[in-house]
């Protein structure tokens, strides 16, 4: 957990406030390998960016990442909530200067297989209230390009959410 909190840059004082809970849960997240956690970390951050393409993140949202970082993490729904919470916060607060950078370190941590997953499931967080705004499906495609996904791939990924692609319902932010 420690390295989730450096990457993320929460110091422990910050945590301490939040309850036995959260110190437990923590506890448990510091037992993970470090490069795991490290991947954990950016995973988590980079699905909130998607999220927070129009600076809202919605309960849906929130729930999708969860999952995703249970089924990809392996780890238990109450860690899960706490990385996504913490990495919700973080990209909030420093998401424009993080971006790149958080998503620099998964391309460094990272197989070709676990980043074409990771645009898969960001495809999944923006499509779960069944539409993708164009605003969303450029982010996507822009950190495909940061984790050096090959073009081919990320067509790929995109054609099988077509049918959420605003630009194919023609919808507009706000509909």
């Amino acid at each position: 957990m420690r390295i989730i909190r450096d990457l993320l840059g929460m110091s422990s004082e910050g945590e301490r406030s939040g309850g036995d809970t959260i110190r437990r849960i923590a506890d448990e997240l510091d037992r993970l390998e470090p490069d795991h956690a490290k991947y954990l970390a950016s995973f988590a951050f980079i699905l909130s960016r998607v999220a927070n393409v129009d600076h809202e993140v919605t309960a849906d949202e929130v729930a999708a990442m969860e999952d995703l970082v249970i089924k990809k993490g392996g780890v238990t729904d109450s860690q899960a909530a706490l990385i996504v919470q913490m990495a919700r916060s973080q990209q909030k607060l420093f998401g424009a200067t993080d971006d790149f950078l958080v998503t620099r370190e998964l391309e460094r941590v990272a197989n070709y297989e676990q980043k074409v997953s990771l645009i898969d499931c960001l495809y999944a967080v923006a499509a779960v209230d069944e539409r993708i705004f164009n605003a969303e499906a450029n982010e996507i495609s822009r950190i495909g390009r940061e984790l050096k996904v090959e073009q081919a791939d990320l067509s790929n990924l995109r054609s099988r959410y077509r049918d959420f692609l605003e630009a194919r319902k023609g919808l507009t932010p706000g509909d």
